[in-house]
C-alpha cells in the first residue's frame, strides 16, 4: 500500500514495561477463548486483549505488513527497562500461507503482554494514545477491555471428533501419485502435499486446555496461538535478535520406534535415508538462497541432524548468519516464505501444483506465525502440527508430506498420519 493511498488516523501506542516476579507458567493468564501464546521450553510471551489489530490479504500481505509495521513503532512512546526479546511493544502474527488465499493474515498488539526468557519475567501494558495521520494501514484500529492478569483455572476437558477434510487417505494417495507423473517428467524437484482433517469445537470450550497439552507434550516445539492458529511446530523459519539471523530447517522424517533399540534403528535408516536426505537438501538450498541477500556469513552444518520428538524423528539443520541489509523479522519472512519444506522446489512449479492437486484453501497452516517488536527484530515459526479454530467453532487440522520423485503413496499418506497426531491428539 502506496503512501499516496487514503489517510487514516493510527494511534500512538504507549507502552510500559516492568519486570516482575516469576510468572510460570503463562498459558493460565489468557483468554480462554482467544489466546495469544507464542512460547517454547517454557519462555516466551502470552498476550490478553487487543490494543491495536491489523490485517492484510493478497501477495504484497508482507510488505504491507512490514511496512505498516515500522509507521506503528516509529510512533509509539515506549518505557522498556528490560530490554530483552519480547519485552516492551510486540505484536504477533500469523500469516496466509497463499497469495490468493481467502483468510487474512494478522498483526495483533495485545492490550497486556506477559513475558518470560533467561530467567526474566514481565509485564508490558499498552494503551492507545492520541492519533496521527500516518499512511493508510489496512483496518483501522480497535481497543478491546484488558483482562484481569489473574491466572484462572484451566476449563475442563473437552473433546473433537475429527472427519476428512476435502482428500481422505484414498484421495490423498491418489493426488501423490499425480504429482509423481510431474516429478518424474523433471517439472520440479520436490512438492509438499497436505490434506485437512475437520471438526467442531464444543461451546464454552477453554483453548487454554488445548495449549498446556501442546506445550507439556511437545516443549521442544513453538507453542503458539494466534487469532485462532493453534498448533506446535518444530520449525523456526527465522530469529532476528540483535544483527543475528537464525533458522532451523526440517525435512524428512520417520516415525518413532517402539523401544530404544528400535528407535535408534529408526534414526539411524533416516540420517542415511537417500530420499529423506535429498528431500532435506531441497529445503536447506531453497533457505540459504532466499537468506543470501539479507545476511552474511551465513553457516549451516555438514550434515543434518536427528531431531527427536515424542513421535518423530526429523532431519534438521541450523543457519546461522549476520544481518546486512537492515531487514527486520518481517522483511526476512517476505524473503523466506514459502520455503521447500513447506511448498517444494522450484517454487513456481510446486505452488502451481499445490494449486492444482489440493481441493482446499491452507489458510494460515505451513505460513509464519511469530512476533515482531518495535526494533523489528522476532520470532517467526512455520505454522505446523496446527488447527485454525474458526468463530463458529469448526476446527480445520492440516498435515503435509514432502514428495520427491520415489516417494510411495501409502507411505506419504501414513506420514501425514504421524503429524498430525499431535493437535489431532491434543483436541482429544
Amino acid at each position: 500500500m502506496s503512501d499516496t493511498a487514503g489517510r487514516v488516523p493510527v494511534p500512538v501506542l504507549r507502552v510500559v514495561t516492568e519486570r516482575v516476579d516469576d510468572i510460570r507458567p503463562l498459558v493460565p493468564l489468557v483468554d480462554p477463548r482467544n489466546p495469544l501464546v507464542f512460547i517454547r521450553r517454557g519462555s516466551g510471551i502470552a498476550g490478553i486483549g487487543e490494543a491495536l489489530r491489523l490485517t492484510f490479504t493478497g501477495p504484497t500481505r508482507f510488505t504491507d505488513a512490514a511496512a505498516a509495521w515500522k509507521r506503528v513503532a516509529r510512533v509509539a512512546v515506549v518505557d522498556d527497562p528490560v530490554a530483552l526479546p519480547g519485552s516492551g511493544l510486540v505484536a504477533l502474527g500469523a500469516f496466509a500461507f497463499a497469495d490468493e488465499s481467502a483468510a487474512t493474515s494478522v498483526l495483533i498488539v495485545p492490550a497486556v503482554v506477559i513475558g518470560r526468557r533467561a530467567g526474566a519475567s514481565w509485564v508490558t501494558r499498552i494503551s492507545v494514545g492520541a492519533d496521527l495521520p500516518v499512511a493508510e494501514l489496512v483496518e483501522a484500529p480497535r481497543q478491546e477491555p484488558v483482562a484481569e492478569l489473574v491466572e484462572a483455572p484451566l476449563g475442563p476437558d473437552f473433546s473433537v471428533s475429527f472427519d476428512f477434510g476435502a482428500l481422505d487417505r484414498a484421495g490423498y494417495m491418489r493426488a501423490v501419485e499425480a504429482a509423481l507423473v510431474h516429478l518424474r517428467a523433471g517439472e520440479l524437484s520436490k512438492v509438499v502435499l497436505a490434506r485437512s482433517m475437520v471438526g467442531h469445537l464444543p461451546d464454552g470450550a477453554d483453548l487454554r486446555v488445548l495449549l498446556a497439552e501442546l506445550a507439556s507434550g511437545y516443549p521442544d516445539t513453538w507453542t503458539f496461538a494466534v487469532d485462532g492458529l493453534i498448533g506446535s511446530s518444530p520449525e523456526t523459519l527465522v530469529t532476528a535478535n540483535r544483527g543475528t539471523v537464525t533458522a532451523r530447517v526440517l525435512a524428512g522424517s520417520a516415525p518413532r520406534g517402539t523401544d530404544p533399540s528400535s528407535d535408534a534403528d529408526a534414526a539411524a535408516a533416516l540420517a542415511t535415508s537417500t530420499k529423506d536426505l535429498d528431500e532435506h537438501q531441497f529445503a536447506l538450498r531453497s533457505l540459504l538462497a532466499s537468506l543470501a541477500p539479507h545476511a552474511a556469513n551465513v553457516t549451516s552444518s555438514e550434515q543434518p541432524f536427528t531431531l527427536k520428538l515424542p513421535n518423530l524423528w526429523h532431519l534438521a539443520s541450523d543457519v546461522e548468519g549476520t544481518l546486512s541489509d537492515g531487514s527486520s523479522s518481517l522483511d526476512l519472512i517476505a524473503a523466506l516464505h514459502p520455503t521447500a519444506a513447506v511448498a517444494g522446489t522450484p517454487t513456481p512449479a510446486a505452488l502451481a501444483l499445490i494449486r492444482d492437486l489440493e481441493p482446499f484453501d491452507r489458510g494460515r497452516y505451513a505460513g509464519p506465525v511469530g512476533w515482531v517488536g518495535a526494533d523489528g527484530d522476532g520470532e517467526w515459526a512455520i505454522a505446523l502440527r496446527s488447527a485454525q479454530v474458526d468463530p463458529d467453532g469448526t476446527v480445520t487440522a492440516f498435515a503435509g508430506a514432502g514428495i520427491v520423485t520415489d516417494s510411495d503413496p501409502e507411505k506419504e499418506m501414513l506420514e501425514t498420519r504421524m503429524k498430525f497426531r499431535p493437535v489431532i491428539d491434543a483436541f482429544a
